[in-house]
């Protein structure tokens, strides 16, 4: 029965795990782009870093069913759209990057700034071909918990009728089945460990040098 359900139900699951995938995915990567810069910012300012990340962190503490509800009002959107999911889950990624992204460049060490800019580099060349990669491990392990945190987040977008994983648990829990909940809790878990495993990946593939040190 149960393999007979995957096989009847096999390109619905596929689809929703794609779906899962990209809402995931898209939001980290524009949080990202967007943490950058205030975690630049945060951590050249003394003054500013405390407003900058204590306030990206409250972010995250907006519930997640009641930002879906509400952005549509402000974005202008219908329910159903996905760019809500979207643009929530990008505010979260901020929230949980821009913090750890300003104590990587903060970790930078000051002779190698220095150096740069001797060198005759502008800000944001320093920023772009010193201080990120030096950071580069830190933001990875943000990234890791970030892309995670989505793959979690983004089922709670199936109450309001947004096709994912999450699909598989209201459909299982209206119908009283076990197996669509279950089979949705696997596959959550599993494209949490692949999007895991890819940004550790490109992590290692930016730091080359770090593979040096620890094998030396």
């Amino acid at each position: 029965m149960i393999v007979d359900w995957i096989a009847d139900n096999a390109a619905r699951i596929g689809e929703l795990t794609a779906w899962h995938a990209v809402l995931s995915v898209i939001p980290t990567v524009l949080g990202l782009l967007i943490a950058i810069p205030l975690a630049w910012w945060a951590s050249r300012s003394a003054r500013f870093y405390p407003l900058i990340v204590g306030a990206s962190g409250l972010l995250y503490t907006v519930p997640s069913i009641a930002l879906f509800v509400l952005l549509p009002q402000l974005l202008g959107t219908k329910i159903l759209d996905p760019l809500n999911v979207v643009v929530a889950l990008t505010v979260y990624s901020v929230a949980l990057l821009v913090r750890v992204i300003a104590d990587g460049l903060a970790s930078v060490p000051h002779d190698t700034v220095q150096a740069a800019t001797a060198m005759g580099y502008r800000p944001w060349q320093r920023l772009l071909h010193v201080e990120l990669p030096v950071a580069v491990p830190a933001i990875g392990g943000g990234l890791r918990v970030a892309v995670v945190s989505n793959v979690s987040i983004v089922t709670m977008a199936a109450l309001l009728g947004i096709p994912q994983l999450g699909s598989l648990f209201t459909e299982g829990f209206s119908l009283r089945l076990t197996l669509p909940i279950v089979v949705g809790i696997v596959l959550c878990l599993v494209l949490s460990v692949v999007l895991d495993v890819l940004v550790h990946a490109g992590t290692r593939a930016l730091t080359p040098w770090q593979q040096k040190a620890e094998t030396a």
